[in-house]
């Protein structure tokens, strides 16, 4: 346990002292939102309805798809983690304080935005912070773990930003952030199902602001939650030591199985 603590608190720190988790977990996430914040609600007054939820999806999007897989790519290159390995650490701790680490980042990310924007840009307040809190959770899981799952699938640091870009720009555009999932054509709404931003947003709306949800958002939840694990399942599953071996567990294409819950809800709802 004193190992894990330790692990934990080196992974903390490291998102604050390195520029580039800095910039992902920080600097990118709030300059985002404080330009949106004070750009959108002239286009679109509605915008402060949501400003809280997008802000805060914006922010996991970002500091788990842009953040997390880099640094898993660039530690099996440089071989950090056949010392790893040599001295004992499991891949389960290699894989899972990353995704804590930056989860308490963005607690401290959502705080400040919870905080700020109704005082700030007289943004809507949730009407139900449990519920908040839950979906919040529950969308952290699944983007973490779909940037461990990216990170550890990922044979260079130039595919990490292809294979993030694939979820992230889509996300951006149909995932509810900046134009409502009702506003879609029914094509763009089933692929805007596949996406975590989609249902985190749907799952905010009907669950912790007050709106109307354009579908189950308990149901959201699940799938978020089902996701994400499922997600680090085939992360730790497809985990491998070092880049040099020739033969891996499991083809890299089933990680595309993450996406299944959602699949199913595109059905289902």
């Amino acid at each position: 346990m004193s190992a894990f603590a330790h692990h934990f608190s080196f992974e903390f720190k490291t998102g604050i002292r390195n520029k580039n988790l800095l910039l992902m977990n920080y600097l990118f996430p709030l300059g985002f939102y404080l330009m949106m914040a004070a750009i959108m609600p002239g286009i679109n007054p509605l915008f402060r309805d949501t400003m809280i939820p997008a802000m805060i999806t914006f922010a996991v999007l970002a500091s788990t798809l842009l953040g997390l897989p880099d640094p898993l790519v660039n530690a099996r290159e440089s071989g950090i983690f056949r010392s790893y390995k040599i001295n004992g650490v499991p891949a389960l701790s290699i894989l899972l304080i990353p995704g804590l680490t930056t989860g308490l980042h963005l607690a401290v990310v959502s705080l400040v935005i919870a905080f700020s924007a109704p005082l700030v840009f007289d943004a809507a307040m949730p009407v139900n912070g449990l519920n908040f809190f839950i979906t919040m959770v529950a969308l952290s899981m699944a983007c973490s773990g779909i940037g461990i799952l990216i990170g550890v699938v990922s044979p260079s640091t130039r595919l990490t930003v292809l294979y993030s870009q694939i979820i992230f720009v889509p996300s951006m555009i149909l995932g509810g952030l900046m134009l409502p999932y009702s506003m879609l054509p029914a094509p763009a709404q089933g692929l805007a199902q596949l996406l975590p931003a989609t249902h985190a947003m749907n799952a905010f709306r009907g669950l912790a602001m007050g709106a109307a949800a354009d579908f189950n958002p308990w149901a959201s939840v699940v799938m978020l939650a089902a996701s994400g694990l499922l997600a680090f399942l085939l992360a730790l599953y497809l985990f491998s030591w070092d880049s040099r071996n020739s033969k891996r567990r499991g083809h890299p294409a089933l990680a595309l199985l993450a996406l299944v819950p959602y699949a199913i809800g595109i059905v289902l709802l």
